[in-house]
């Protein structure tokens, strides 16, 4: 008896050496994980002997060459996170069908966005399925320019944002958006304000080797074949650089043309 025992142990021993785990991590999606199992390579029994799920094992039917892992008999909470733990023999490996579902999309709704005139951008939102950057967006020189980023919690409670933007004069308008899994973007309401800033102006230095902004402000320069060549932020840019000929400025609040000479 003693010796059977022995074996049995050294069995369990030899068991739990030839184990491998594949752990996969995410956020709830309401969907559930698909696994391509299949046999051990001795023929003898499936690949997947155990799944846990956030620390529970499941009850799914995983003796097949494919199962699904039902994550919602565990009472998950959409957008709650998830550590799935695959079990398998040394000498196999399952294949998580779909990891995708586990892959936060961009669900948030905005319950407020506003802009205060000194610039600070605020916003509210609930159901956020993960935690994704909120890429905040200024309107500007006839497109949308993004100009920051806030990482989101990713709860779906209500949550609180704000990010301090730069205005410039005239009128401003802002939006937030977030990319999720697919890359497809979501985006807010836009917001807009109208600030007091007295609009800029700019001016060639005598050397023609620089362009002179009246204030600090963002700026773009393009040729003629609409290709950046200069962006920044500041009171002046140095063009010394670039060839002679027309290229096209956008600062401020405005796009215009300069030659260099």
């Amino acid at each position: 008896m003693k010796q059977l025992c022995l074996m049995v142990f050294s069995a369990l021993i030899a068991q739990a050496t030839m184990a491998k785990v594949i752990v996969v991590e995410g956020k709830y999606q309401n969907k559930n994980l698909y696994i391509q199992n299949g046999y051990s390579s001795s023929g003898v029994g499936f690949c997947t002997y155990e799944i846990i799920v956030n620390g529970e094992v499941s009850t799914d039917e995983i003796n097949s060459t494919s199962f699904e892992i039902d994550l919602a008999q565990f009472q998950l909470k959409y957008g709650e996170k998830v550590v799935v733990e695959i079990k398998h023999k040394d000498d196999c490996s399952p294949r998580i069908l779909n990891p995708e579902a586990l892959k936060p999309k961009a669900s948030f709704e905005t319950t407020s966005l506003t802009l205060a005139q000194n610039g600070l951008l605020s916003w509210n939102t609930v159901n956020e399925a993960g935690s994704l950057p909120f890429i905040v967006e200024q309107f500007k020189w006839n497109k949308w320019i993004p100009v920051g980023e806030v990482q989101g919690l990713g709860t779906p409670a209500e949550n609180r944002y704000s990010f301090q933007t730069e205005l410039h004069s005239g009128e401003n308008k802002f939006r937030v958006k977030q990319i999720g899994y697919g890359a497809l973007p979501k985006y807010s309401k836009t917001v807009s304000i109208v600030s007091n800033e007295t609009p800029l102006t700019f001016s060639t230095s005598r050397n023609s080797e620089d362009l002179l902004f009246s204030g600090e402000t963002m700026f773009e320069v393009y040729d003629v074949y609409g290709q950046i060549i200069k962006k920044g932020f500041g009171k002046s840019i140095n063009i010394g650089n670039i060839k002679k000929g027309h290229y096209f400025l956008c600062y401020d609040n405005s796009v215009t043309e300069f030659k260099k000479k």
